[in-house]
Order: C-alpha cells, then structure tokens, then sequence
C-alpha cells in the first residue's frame, strides 16, 4: 500500500478517530488566506489532531489540535490532508 492511498481529507475522518497532518491546499473560497488560518491553529505538517464530533447535516466539525479545541466548516476541514491513525482491530 502507498501513502497516497493511505492518505484522506479531514472532513471524512469519523468521530473518535485521530490522524497527523500531512498536507493544507490552498482553498478556491478563501485562496491562501483560509489556509494560513489553519496553520496558524496548528493545523501543521507533523501535527498530531482528533475529530471530536461530527456536526449533524453539513454542521461544523469539532477537531482537537494540541490541547485545542476548534470547530471547522467543511469546507476548510477539506482542504487538510491527513494520514489516519491505523484502528486496532
């Protein structure tokens, strides 16, 4: 398996489950802007988070960055790659 493979969006990671920040895309809505948002709450290369919970219909996203809290819009949750944490079994 490869890493590309491995990899996925923060907006489809479920409820409970952690992952590391590989890669933040520039947005179309926001441009740069949204994107240095991020980073400046540690949405970081390396940076370990964890979706807290799941908004109901298309509601924000609660992710945990460090000892944060911080509620993300879909679309901006979209725009963080991350390598989920592998689930034990």
């Amino acid at each position: 398996m490869t890493l590309v493979s491995q990899l996925t969006t923060l907006d489809t990671l479920p409820a409970g489950q952690g992952g590391t920040v590989i890669h933040l895309a520039p947005s179309a809505q926001g441009g740069a802007d949204v994107a240095r948002r991020l980073m400046e709450l540690g949405f970081v290369p390396g940076e370990r988070i964890r979706m807290l919970r799941r908004g109901v219909q298309g509601g924000p996203l609660a992710i945990k960055v460090g000892e944060s809290t911080f509620a993300l819009r879909r679309f901006e949750a979209a725009l963080v790659s991350i390598k989920p944490e592998q689930q034990a079994e």
